[in-house]
């Protein structure tokens, strides 16, 4: 995202929104140590440079792969995490220079 977190209300509203969603926020904890929380799984690509496999995602979570997909949009629309294709997988990780920018306007915020 441009714009710096809390500059726009509507921009925080959106991050308590995608975290809001108890799965969400499970999978957002399980991003922050890929290789921990998804250690049982086969990497596909460097979990560290490209994030987790969205099937690696929805095994762990038991969740419709169509689910997991919409949740993960959603993480994205609030730029949470960043998707990348590696080959006809997408993977994700998490964004730790929006989380920072969300944990400083909360600081400033709140």
């Amino acid at each position: 995202m441009a714009v710096a977190a809390g500059s726009d209300p509507g921009e925080l509203i959106e991050v308590f929104k995608a975290l809001g969603n108890p799965a969400r926020l499970q999978i957002m904890q399980w991003l922050k140590d890929p290789e921990a929380h998804f250690a049982e799984y086969e990497p596909i690509a460097d979990r560290q440079a490209v994030g987790v496999c969205v099937t690696h995602i929805q095994a762990k979570s038991g969740l419709a792969q169509s689910t997991v997909s919409t949740y993960m949009s959603t993480l994205e629309r609030a730029g949470l995490v960043h998707p990348t294709r590696v080959g006809k997988w997408t993977h994700y990780r998490r964004d730790p220079e929006r989380l920072a920018q969300v944990a400083r306007a909360l600081d400033t915020t709140i």
